[in-house]
Order: structure tokens, then sequence, then C-alpha cells
């Protein structure tokens, strides 16, 4: 079973590494904003009352309802130009190649879609005129299409111009002037490619546009045999297929709907008129109410199979966000912002769970369980009213219910596969995000992350985002102690530990980098003292009563008025005196010896506080921390220590360091001590204070 699982994750991994699937991944995940925004004004335009209907209608001539149109056309109304956008900018960005002016590639494929979703059509005189009805949800699929497929294009074009043709290039004409006419060849190329395509499909079938094939051809489909339950069975099936494919299923199949089901409801309503019995199980109603709840895919059941079951918090910060649409039947939200459409891992319960609720709801009616659809329903009507409504009887609430529970049980196992391959990604990518930053993390000392313009600026702005709001729920430290010479355990430092829910133990400098760059390390710190302070009498009770007690504080934080604010009420609460707590300033930049920093600690020393230097070297910057005598405790540069037998200069420094700590009453500690041997060198120059593996490591006084 797991040689199975891995098997099948490893096939997940293959596909979402493809470049088709990341840039239409990426390009939808960019377009959420519009989805969120788009979502709200068609249920304010579809809210399911009557009478509400009417009010928005009249109040004011109607300035409301024509507001959420505005507002539905300049998002939902072109959703497929901002995602033949989106995608069009993320296959570029893919690609990165510098070589290749991104803004070609993105209007290349904006003409290219306009060419095939045929913008232009006739009117009754014959006359060409634009339209914005092919620029919706419907030309989804065009819009993958021409995002993926003129970028593509054009990526050849440039690239193959740029070597064997001389550019375009204007004297005296602006750089960006000139970088701009060289890909005006390939933009024309391009649509000039698509628009001989277009023209032979609309030549060859006699169709407006490539567009309006497609629906033909599947319009088609449904042309041979009587309305059944197969008949309707293969219409939700291809209806789901479009779905996951970028095709607008609904509008895609309007055709087949209106022609062979919606029928059925006038059918019933004129044999109720009759007094006869109502005869046709499919109607519009029947598919809106009982298949798809939630929209497309049943995706209600998905909403309900993540908040209950999924650990992502991501993915159910989305299922929140989706849910209030949701109930209205519109689920553009999660099936772009998931996404379903092109996720190999969504395709088995997003064409099962529509394939079962249907034939579950098919096979009730056709028993009599449930009574035949007799009134029409809003399709934004929540699920459960929805089907009391449309069959006049609580059966009708019950059946939705039923397939609820159906639904939610079949993406059950999905949505946790989901989770685990979120989290497999998740690991591969920290991974090699960590493997970066450790070969460089001696330049970030002066620059951000944050501010990369590679794939590890947006990598480390999300881990950002995780650490900012899981280390505000919880501050969990480990206790490293710290021995003498003769096995005596003489101290501890508190260090703090971030376990990320899906990445495990974060790299803890990474950790501190990033609070740095997200403007909470000095609340962090504040919350790793208080929090020593919470475990003190653990600490002591596990390593002893005399030792002291460390907490790493940075150097531009330990000096700042909002610190020593906060330890002074930390003073007055607790009493710092005689609790042998250690300031350990970790900052290896140079912090500047001014009265005001020299005010600051000290009042940390007045208050009762131990300080110490960490990082110490014979740097001059370190030396010119001494001269105020204002430290208690050197700790030794690790890189000293790790570098006794490997540098002939670091024990005569070493031994420098412990001479002059002598003559200045001050303790000297080595840290990333791991081995008798290193153990023994220290003590034959004089260092006989350790901290390191050799005698322990980081440890945890609580259960966490």
């Amino acid at each position: 079973m797991r040689e199975r699982t891995m098997k099948m994750n490893d096939f997940v991994h293959k596909i979402e590494d493809l470049t088709i699937v990341r840039a239409i991944r990426d390009g939808m995940i960019h377009i959420i904003p519009v989805l969120i925004i788009g979502a709200f004004p068609l249920i304010f335009l579809y809210f399911p009352v009557t009478e509400y209907q009417n009010f928005i209608a009249e109040f004011l001539g109607g300035f409301f309802k024509n507001f959420f149109e505005m507002v539905n056309s300049a998002t939902f109304g072109v959703l497929s130009v901002y995602m033949t956008y989106s995608i069009s900018r993320a296959y570029m960005k893919i690609k990165s190649d510098s070589n290749v002016v991104n803004g070609g590639a993105i209007l290349s494929s904006l003409i290219s879609f306009f060419i095939l979703a045929g913008v232009y059509i006739k009117n009754d005189l014959g006359q060409s005129t634009f339209s914005l009805e092919q620029m919706g949800v419907k030309s989804m699929f065009l819009a993958i299409l021409t995002g993926l497929g003129a970028s593509a294009l054009y990526f050849y074009l440039y690239r193959f111009m740029q070597k064997r043709a001389k550019s375009m290039f204007t004297v005296g004409a602006d750089r960006q002037f000139n970088r701009m006419l060289s890909t005006v060849f390939p933009i024309a190329l391009v649509g000039l490619i698509f628009g001989l395509f277009n023209a032979l499909i609309m030549r060859i079938f006699n169709v407006e546009s490539f567009h309006a094939l497609l629906i033909n051809m599947f319009n088609a489909m449904f042309s041979v045999g009587e309305v059944g339950f197969f008949k309707g069975f293969f219409f939700v099936l291809l209806s789901s297929i479009l779905w996951f494919f970028g095709i607008h299923g609904s509008d895609t199949l309007e055709g087949v709907m209106q022609n062979y089901f919606a029928p059925g409801l006038a059918t019933n309503q004129a044999a109720l008129a009759e007094g006869l019995a109502p005869t046709a199980i499919l109607t519009k109603e029947f598919f809106d109410c009982f298949v798809l709840m939630g929209g497309c895919g049943a995706t209600i059941c998905l909403l309900i199979a993540i908040l209950i079951f999924s650990r992502n918090r991501a993915r159910k910060g989305l299922a929140f966000t989706a849910a209030f649409p949701m109930l209205f039947n519109i689920n553009e939200l999660m099936v772009f912002g998931l996404p379903i459409i092109f996720n190999p891992i969504m395709l088995i319960p997003f064409l099962a769970v529509p394939l079962v609720s249907y034939s579950v709801a098919y096979l009730s009616i056709a028993t009599g369980i449930v009574p035949m659809i007799t009134s029409e329903v809003y399709w934004t009507t929540p699920v459960l009213l929805g089907g009391y409504f449309a069959t006049g009887s609580i059966a009708g609430s019950l059946l939705q219910l039923v397939n609820l529970v159906l639904g939610t049980a079949i993406y059950f196992p999905f949505v946790r596969i989901l989770d685990s391959q979120t989290a497999d990604n998740a690991k591969r990518n920290y991974d090699s995000f960590i493997e970066y930053y450790k070969a460089n993390e001696s330049t970030f000392a002066s620059s951000k992350l944050t501010e990369l313009t590679n794939v590890y600026g947006g990598y480390a702005i999300d881990l950002l985002n995780d650490l900012k709001y899981g280390l505000k729920k919880q501050v969990v430290l480990a206790y490293q102690p710290q021995y003498d010479y003769e096995g005596n355990c003489f101290g501890v430092e508190a260090l703090l530990r971030y376990e990320h829910p899906l990445l495990g133990l974060i790299y803890p400098p990474l950790v501190i980098k990033l609070a740095e760059e997200g403007g909470f390390l000095g609340e962090l710190e504040e919350r790793i003292l208080s929090k020593a302070l919470e475990d003190r009498p653990l600490v002591l009770e596990k390593f002893g009563e005399d030792g002291h007690l460390s907490i790493n504080v940075t150097g531009t934080t330990v000096i700042t008025p909002e610190f020593i604010q906060f330890c002074k009420e930390l003073d007055e609460k607790e009493s710092i005196k005689g609790k042998n707590i250690c300031i350990e300033i970790t900052e290896q930049a140079a912090i500047s010896f001014n009265e005001e920093t020299r005010s600051a600690l000290n009042s940390l020393k007045e208050m009762g506080f131990l300080l110490a230097i960490d990082d110490f070297s014979m740097g001059q910057t370190s030396i010119h921390y001494l001269k105020d005598s204002t430290f208690d405790i050197i700790k030794l540069d690790g890189s000293l220590v790790q570098g006794l037998f490997t540098h002939q200069n670091t024990r005569d420094i070493i031994s420098s360091i412990v001479k002059l700590a002598d003559s200045l009453n001050l303790i000297v500690l080595a840290e990333f001590v791991d081995s008798e041997d290193k153990k023994n060198a220290l003590h034959e120059i004089g260092c006989d204070r350790y901290q390191g593996y050799l005698f322990s490591p980081a440890v945890f006084v609580q259960n966490y």
C-alpha cells in the first residue's frame, strides 16, 4: 500500500513539475483576488428571493442592480481575459529568460484569445459588433490554450529571430522603446498564425469562431437517443470533464440543457394542471438541486470535507473564504483557487461525486421515494432549501442531505491525499530553500530574503507569513546546558524552536532573519524572555539551582526603548535581581556604543540582568564592547572553536581572549564543543566553560 502511494505521489510530482501545469496553477492563483471580488456581486444579483429581485430591479431606478452588474462584468464578465494574461505571465516567469521580453508574450496571448473567442459577432443587419459574451467564464479553456500556446510560440519565434535576424533598432530612441520594437515581428507572427487557424475553422465548418465550433461539437453528441437515465448520466460526465479541463461545462452544454432537459418542468406542470401524474424526472432543477450542489463537481461536498478533515491551514482558509458564495452555488473560487481543474488528484472525485449524486437522485425519484420536480427554483437557492422548493416535500431536502454525506465521504480520502502531497511539495521546496540560504547566509546579513527576485524571494514571503501566524500562537523553547571542565552544570541557554506544521523544525537563524524582515522580531524576543522566565522553575529543577539562564536577544532589539520598558515591567512583576537571568546579545553587526546604548545596557544591569557577548572574536568591534565593563560573559565565536585543529592561529587567538577576560574578571564560554579533543584543547589554553553536543543537545523541559 505504501509503495503504491509513493508511486502515485511520484506520478503527481512529475505531472505538477510540467511547465504547462505549473503555469496553469500559478496563473489561477494570481487571479484569486478577481474571483473573490467577483463572487459577491453574483450573490447579490441572483439572491433567490423574488421580493428581493423586484426590490433591486426597481429601487432608485435599478441603481443597485446596475452596480452589481457593472462589478460582475468587470470581474467574472472578463475573467478569461484576466486568465489569459495571468497564465501567459506565469509561463514566461517559469521560463525566466532575461533575453525574452515578457510583455510581448502577454500581448501575443491576448490577441490570440480575442481571435479564437470570436469577440466580433454578426447582428441582425449582418454587421460585425464587439461582444463581451465570450470573455467570461465560458471561455476559460481558450484562455488556457492561448495563454500557454501563444506564449510558447512567441518565446520560440523571439529567440529564433534574435539568433538569425537583425533586430529592429532606432538610433537615438529610448532603450525600452527599442526592446519593445524587437517584439513587433514575433507578436505579429503569433497573431497571424492564430488568425489563419481561426479563419480556416470558420471557413471549413461555417461557424463564427473556434469557440463556436467546440460548442457545436459537444451539442451534436446528444442528438441521438431518447431523454433518459443514460443521456442525463453522459451529460453530467461530459460537463464535469469539460470543467476539469477549464471549459465551462454548464455554458458549453447550455443548448443541450435547453433542448433536452429544461422542458421537463413544463411537462410536469402541464400534467399537474390536467390532473395527471408528472412523468419527467430530468429537469434543469434536477441537475441544479441534486447534482450540482455548490456548483460543478458538487463541490459543496469538497468544501465540507476540507473544513472537517483537511489539516492544511491555507486550504482551510480558502474554504472559509469560498464558503459563503458556495452556499449559493457559486464555486469559481474553489474551482480555480484550489485549483480543481488540471489537478490530477481531484479528477476522480470531481467526476465521481456528481455521477453518484445523479444516480441516487434519479433512482429516488423514479421509485417514488422523492416526488417529481414541479416547481421552478433559482439556481442560486442554497442546498436543502432547493430540494424542498423543487419537490414541495421534505423528502427533497433529505435527498440532498444524503447526497451531501455521500459526496463528502468520496472527497474525504482525496483531501487527505492532497494534504499529503502538499506537505511533500512544501518539504521539497523548504529543503531547496534552506540549502540556498545556508550557502549564502553571510550575504544576507545586509540584504533581505523577501526582496529576492528569484523563486526563493516568493518562498521567503510565504514562509514569513507562516512564521508570523505560528509564532504568535506559541513560543517553544529548548534548553542547552553549559558545563565546566569538571562536569558541573553552571548555566543553561534558552533556544527558540519553531516546528512548522508541514515542514518540521525550521532552521533557527532563518526564523530570526524572517522575523526581523517581517517587523515582529522585537515582539518575538520579548515573548521568548517571558517564556524563559515561565519555564525557569522547571529548568532549575532539571539542571540545578545555581546556574544562570541565558536568553538570546539581538543587538538591534536590546537597546530599543520598547524592550527596556518591557524589561522594567517584567522586573516590577517578577523581580529580576538574584535570578541569574543573562541577556545574550547575538547581533554580529556592530552596536554603536553611544550614550543612548550605554544607558540602555546600564538599565538592564541595574534591574539585575547579566549581559553576555555572543560571537566574540579579536576584531576591533568586539574589543570595543569591553571598554565600559558592561558585560559579564564572553561567548567565543563558533568559527574559532570549530577551527581549533584546522587553523594554526586559532589557539593563540583563543588564548589571548581568555587572558584578556581573566584580567577583566569575565567568564569565557566556548560553544560547539562536540568532542573530547576540543574540550581538552580548550582546557590547555585556559578555557574551562563549554556548551555543545559533547555534553547535551538542547532539550525540552515541558511536553509540547
